[in-house]
């Protein structure tokens, strides 16, 4: 009977002791799976900042993009950005691009198509006056000026006056390595107001995706 007791006992020690090894080793094995899913998901380069030439900007733009899922660069995005110059003179201008993006394919390679707004404003003090018409004084012998004109500012397309905002479409190419780095995009940049629709302006930009 004590023999028997004694046995019970020890085998019931010995499956509990297997049962909290299983346990464990289930355990560490879920914590294993998820810190290797963690680190593939932190490597994702799901954000940029880069500069570039023409482009939503117009003249030139700093930018910050990043994807909305950060478990997924085949997906929506929104890009921040912003531009400006001042010169002797009075002459300014700044801008702030806004757009909404998407990215297809799979990396380094990946189409981008995106839309959105361009604000800006300006102070363009070198606007060339010149006489539409008037009449020649005998008295003076001069001719007088009646009316004047002036080139009203634009960029590609006339704008009506500061502030302002431009449309903007995106249609290019981005790559993007695969654990981030150095990364570049090109891209057509069709631009509207309403004032008309120019559909060849472009853009060239690079940076680095982290």
């Amino acid at each position: 009977m004590l023999v028997g007791s004694i046995l019970s006992i020890l085998v019931s020690v010995s499956a509990k002791k297997c049962f909290m090894k299983k346990i464990i080793f289930f355990a560490f094995s879920l914590f294993l799976v998820h810190s290797l899913t963690a680190q593939d998901i932190e490597k994702l380069p799901t954000q940029s900042i880069f500069v570039e030439i023409g482009g939503p900007g117009l003249p030139y733009s700093f930018n910050y993009d990043f994807r909305f899922n950060k478990e997924k660069m085949d997906s929506w995005g929104l890009r921040l950005g912003a531009s400006g110059y001042a010169v002797s003179g009075g002459e300014s201008f700044f801008s702030i691009p806004i757009m909404a993006n998407r990215l297809y394919g799979k990396g380094p390679h990946y189409f981008e198509m995106g839309f959105g707004f361009t604000f800006f404003g300006f102070n363009d003090s070198s606007e060339d006056y010149y006489c539409i018409d008037g009449y020649f004084d005998q008295n003076t012998g001069q001719y007088v000026c009646s009316n004047y004109g002036g080139n009203d500012y634009s960029f590609i397309l006339d704008v009506d006056g500061s502030p302002s905002v431009m449309g903007t479409m995106n249609f290019g190419y981005r790559r993007i390595p695969v654990d981030g780095g150095f990364m570049w995009k090109i891209s057509l940049n069709p631009i509207f107001n309403n004032n008309g629709f120019w559909p060849l302006y472009a853009g060239v930009g690079l940076g680095y995706a982290f």
